[in-house]
């Protein structure tokens, strides 16, 4: 396995009906990285967006599956075989209903807790054992889980969401370059 490349992966789903969703809170975290840091995703390949770049002298790889959330996996597996990525070098960033708005959480392993996208990931991998970034869109007031997660974030939520995107990147960054431990106890 190649030790120098990193993979950032964002989940959600592709397609205008679903931008600004809360399930998409892994995708617009990529977009703001992207978007701060002049870059854009140029390759289209796996059933996947991604861009291979270079930060402080580390290969790094920013990516969208556009498999839809329940098939994330698969673009994952394709894309780590490919380039021959440490399984240690993955985080996912994604949606998670037991943290509140805004909060962010990592961690370095774990069970899907119910999120299809990660249980995918799972499957896919053989491990459960992959860094994760958790970003808390709350739980629903009433049942419909599917409804709620595939929902628009309200304009007051939008604006909770702008003040945590500075905290992502910094995580990204920190994630390329320091120790997980170190991270976890930095922002958790």
């Amino acid at each position: 396995m190649n030790k120098n490349i990193y993979l950032i992966v964002g989940l959600g789903n592709p397609g205008e009906e679903y931008e600004f969703t809360r399930h998409n809170i892994g995708f617009m975290s990529i977009d703001y990285y992207l978007h701060k840091n002049n870059l854009i995703l140029t390759n289209n390949k796996f059933n996947g967006e991604f861009l291979k770049t270079s930060i402080n002298d580390n290969d790094v790889i920013f990516a969208k599956p556009l498999t839809y959330m329940n098939l994330s996996g698969n673009f994952i597996r394709d894309i780590i075989n490919f380039y021959k990525i440490d399984i240690n070098n993955i985080l996912v960033i994604y949606d998670d209903m037991n943290l509140d708005v805004c909060k962010l959480r990592l961690r370095n392993k774990g069970s899907a807790g119910g999120h299809n996208g990660i249980k995918s990931i799972i499957n896919n991998l053989g491990t459960d054992e992959f860094k994760r970034l958790k970003i808390g869109i709350g739980k629903p007031k009433h049942n419909n889980i599917i409804d709620y997660v595939i929902g628009k974030f309200s304009k007051e939520e939008l604006m909770q969401i702008d003040n945590i995107y500075p905290i992502v990147e910094n995580i990204i960054n920190d994630f390329i370059s320091k120790d997980f431990t170190f991270l976890m106890n930095k922002y958790n």
